[in-house]
């Protein structure tokens, strides 16, 4: 009868790699089942392949429903990938074992259905409510162990109690598979999850068919925790295991290989078999798998790659500082009580003596380093999408390569290739993949330059398949993803940003579909709001189309129509305004102007629309005080007409909360306007004082926060005027200090600046 040793592992473990290693030696096996769903085996042929660089991960995914995915993440460090390496190297046949995919991400009933179906008599919600105590989700129980030993790093615990033990390595993981028997009577949990029951039994299944097949020795790599049970002594009756894998719902699924970052093997991702410093794990295992494990070159070469980090961001890390990093990691260690340097040591060491103390770069040094920006790279001969076969193709064409570390890029937009790589990168936020997300340009006011920062994440391989279902290329699934939601669009907002993208990423045919559905929402729509909301993105189109040599005729024609018709609905529409209301209206008022002045000079129409909210007092201050303000920067409005208004909104006879409204939306903008209008600033001023105690208190939170937009500075010189206005009952025409200004020693400086600019002389000094 075949031998099986169960290889008890942690996940991305360093040190579970190298015993990994050191117990197929030991035991040669002419079978490898490592703990994955049945169906990665299809990608096992490509596992040799010398494209196929980690991290990485097998993607299996539902064909009909694509987000319904898993992936299985593989690093160098990964025992996994260590055991699947040496298989393909020696020869020998690999197996995955776990429950197929084909169940884990079928659709599964409702809650209250399965616990119906289980047993009629209990409580869906008591079904699903775990028991008091219970864990939710399986412990860490390689961490735990090391914990309980009094370390804090599993992966030294791992070297201390295993890898230094002078004994073979497979009794080495039979020891650990006594510990982990221990730990999961203490815990309850496998007891208690069916998911890990049917997912240990499924396992169990593929052991128990490679036993009746002609193997003489077995090597069994899957999680700690799983161990104890997948030995043949611990097995159940078979019965029992096929009670627990039938009757389970089935879905169609396809895998693939995808690249993967060292970020996403990160336990801060979310990722749940994650480790907290996948950069440092690649370290030592690719250190160890070089020189001893016990050598100096571990701690020398790190501190080497933090110098060398830190060196390319501009801050000082001499060789001497690199040295003295080095002695004192190790001292640290000494002190400690650690029988060899670990993370801890390196980053207080880092600190100390490098950083000069602060943390900062230390962050820099986590980022670059300790989680690491490796992108993993898959062959071509990998299963791919149509899409994403497509997308590989426009990537190399365009020389615009995935990576995982972000990088930022400023296209030339009047420069076809550069424009095309706009275009591909705004047609893959269409699709739901955003590898870029703009940027800023600089100081720059062209609209000829386009700013991204580029960052590659797993999880846009889902999204690719997702995508995948409009289209077989980037252009077509875009083109077609863009007509099915101009079709849906409930709203001229959502339409018009529609359009913008459009352009963006050069959709003529989609272009089209957008503008016609546009077009006759336009006449039917009856909510101004969204006649305004949809202003600002046409304008955008229209004056900024000519630098991707797009036309933009179809979209001026319907943007004069919505422009119309905001223009005739504005005043009724502005009737009878809650504060939620007045607030959104507000907002679409900015936007359709801020539109409106992109590509011509205001309307007449919509210039006649703003003046009659503007004299209309039964509107709402928000709305009424901002179109006031708008009229008055545009030259429409005097400032004698305005301090009128103003005057009359913050009279006597109106409300104080009503005069605070008009005053908000007319101060949206900067506060120049107040400090060189001294009528606008005293009617506010003298309103103010005269509120009463009580009713100050509920205005107050209203005026602070219409002067909490405006900057410190701003603020201290407005307050410097209201000083000088309560020392001197009227606004001083000296300094904003409170001094006058002495023209007879100002003479003499005046003079001079009468002769550098060529003007006659001031007599008497008088400016």
């Amino acid at each position: 009868m075949a031998v099986i040793e169960v290889l008890g592992i942690r996940h991305h473990g360093p040190g579970s790699a190298r015993s990994v290693t050191d117990a197929l030696a030991e035991l040669e096996p002419d079978l490898v089942v490592i703990e994955g769903a049945p169906e990665l085996d299809a990608l096992l042929p490509l596992a040799g392949h010398p494209d196929l660089v980690p991290p990485v991960a097998g993607l299996v995914y539902a064909v009909d429903a694509p987000r319904r995915a898993a992936f299985y993440p593989l690093a160098v460090f990964s025992p996994e990938w260590v055991a699947i390496r040496w298989a393909v190297q020696h020869g020998v046949e690999v197996r995955f074992a776990d429950l197929p995919a084909v169940h884990s991400l079928a659709e599964r009933p409702e809650p209250a259905e399965q616990a119906e179906q289980a047993d009629p008599e209990v409580d869906a919600d008591d079904a699903e409510t775990p028991a008091a105590g219970v864990p939710t989700h399986p412990p860490d129980a390689i961490g735990t162990l090391a914990r309980a030993a009094g370390y804090d790093d599993p992966e030294r615990w791992w070297e201390d109690a295993v890898e230094h033990r002078d004994t073979s390595s497979l009794q080495r993981f039979a020891a650990i598979r006594e510990a982990m028997a221990e730990v999961r009577a203490a815990d309850g949990y496998a007891e208690h999850d069916l998911d890990n029951q049917r997912r240990e039994a499924a396992m169990r299944r593929v052991l128990r068919a490679a036993l009746k097949e002609d193997h003489a020795r077995i090597a069994v790599v899957c999680g700690a925790y799983h161990a104890p049970v997948l030995h043949p002594d611990a097995f159940p009756t078979l019965a029992a295991d096929n009670a627990l894998l039938t009757r389970l719902p089935k879905t169609k699924v396809a895998v693939t290989w995808a690249p993967w970052t060292a970020d996403r093997l990160a336990v801060a991702s979310g990722y749940g078999a994650g480790v907290t410093s996948p950069g440092w794990y690649q370290h030592l295992f690719v250190t160890w798998a070089e020189e001893d494990p016990g050598s100096d070159l571990v701690v020398a070469s790190w501190l080497t790659r933090v110098a060398r980090a830190l060196r390319d961001e501009g801050l000082p890390a001499a060789p001497a500082s690199v040295v003295e990093a080095v002695r004192m990691a190790e001292a640290l260690a000494a002190v400690r009580g650690r029988p060899s340097v670990g993370l801890t040591e390196l980053n207080d060491a880092t600190q100390a003596v490098l950083c000069e103390g602060s943390e900062v770069p230390l962050r820099l040094v986590h980022r670059r380093l300790v989680v690491g920006e490796a992108l993993g790279t898959v062959p071509d001969e990998a299963p791919m999408v149509p899409l994403a076969r497509d997308l590989d193709r426009l990537q190399r064409s365009l020389r615009l390569r995935p990576s995982a570390s972000e990088t930022t890029v400023v296209l030339d937009l009047r420069k076809e290739a550069q424009r095309d790589r706009s275009v591909l990168l705004h047609r893959l936020r269409l699709l739901g993949v955003p590898w870029g997300t703009p940027a800023d340009t600089g100081r720059t006011t062209g609209t000829f330059k386009e700013g991204w920062a580029l960052a590659w994440q797993p999880e846009f391989a889902v999204a690719l398949v997702e995508a995948g279902l409009y289209g077989t290329t980037v252009l077509g699934a875009a083109t077609a993803l863009v007509a099915e939601r101009a079709a849906k669009a409930a709203d001229l907002g959502a339409l018009g940003a529609l359009v913008e993208r459009c352009f963006l990423a050069d959709l003529p045919e989609a272009l089209s579909e957008v503008v016609t559905a546009l077009a006759v929402q336009t006449a039917r729509q009856q909510d101004v709001v969204a006649l305004l909301e949809a202003i600002e993105p046409l304008a955008r189109t229209r004056r900024y189309g000519d630098v991707r040599e797009a036309d933009t005729t179809l979209v001026a024609d319907v943007l004069d129509t919505v422009v119309a018709r905001a223009s005739v609905d504005l005043r009724p529409g502005c009737a009878s305004l809650d504060d939620d209301a007045a607030a959104r209206m507000r907002q679409a008022v900015d936007a359709a102007q801020r539109g409106i002045s992109l590509v011509e000079a205001e309307p007449p129409v919509w210039r006649e629309a703003l003046l009659a909210v503007a004299a209309d007092d039964g509107i709402h201050g928000l709305v009424s005080g901002r179109v006031n303000r708008i009229l008055l920067d545009l030259g429409l409005l005097g400032t004698d007409d305005v301090a009128r208004r103003l005057s009359r909104r913050l009279s006597v006879g109106t409300a104080p909360a009503a005069g605070a409204a008009w005053l908000d939306g007319f101060l949206e903008g900067d506060m120049v306007l107040l400090l060189h209008d001294q009528e606008l600033l005293r009617i506010i001023d003298d309103w103010v004082t005269a509120v009463d105690e009580t009713t100050f208190e509920d205005l107050l939170p209203l005026l602070r926060r219409t002067f909490s937009r405006f900057e410190a500075a701003e603020r201290r010189r407005l307050g410097t005027r209201l000083r000088n206005r309560d020392a001197t009952s009227s606004f001083s025409a000296g300094d904003e200090d409170g001094t006058d200004l002495d023209w007879a020693r100002a003479a003499p400086a005046v003079r001079r600046m009468a002769e550098l600019l060529g003007l006659p002389d001031v007599p008497g000094g008088a400016a």
